[in-house]
């Protein structure tokens, strides 16, 4: 009976395990996906009004604005939008004029690199053509972590 018992805890762990890394995967995977989408877009300005794409390039923090309504203003309560992590906290936000919205939680490390038309780093917003982001989480879960590249649509032709 004993070792039954055992067996079933040792399962019952394991699917737990499996169970945390699979949501911790798709959390993780939805971040990414919706800042790769709003990034690539970053720019975008249909009236050719000529504001710029990316506002701050940061370590753990970036702002950019795209005139999504096409009248050729960019409305900071809409169109203008900060993926950041503060220091010390595990939770990933997104802000674009409604204060800063948790996108992911237990979130270990977020990185953006800068790049520019040579794949070189730079910390010049106006330079920038593409940018790498990693994500880790993992806070009571399996780790699960990521990596994209996303090429501006919008960026700088030199």
């Amino acid at each position: 009976m004993a070792a039954t018992g055992l067996l079933l805890q040792s399962g019952l762990v394991a699917w737990s395990w499996g169970s945390g890394k699979v949501e911790a995967q798709q959390s993780l995977r939805a971040a990414l996906e919706r800042m790769a989408h709003e990034l690539r877009e970053a720019g975008y300005d249909p009236t050719g009004a000529g504001f710029q794409a990316l506002l701050v390039v940061e370590p753990t923090q970036v702002v950019f604005q795209s005139d999504w309504n096409g009248n050729g203003v960019v409305d900071p309560t809409r169109e203008r939008v900060t993926y950041l992590l503060r220091p010390g906290e595990t939770t990933l936000r997104r802000d674009a004029g409604g204060g800063a919205q948790p996108l992911a939680d237990g979130v270990r490390h977020f990185a953006l690199f800068y790049l520019d038309r040579t794949g070189a780093p730079t910390a010049d917003p106006e330079q920038v053509v593409s940018i790498r982001i990693e994500l880790v989480t993992g806070r009571g879960t399996p780790e699960a972590s990521m990596t994209t590249l996303v090429t501006l649509r919008n960026a700088p032709v030199w």
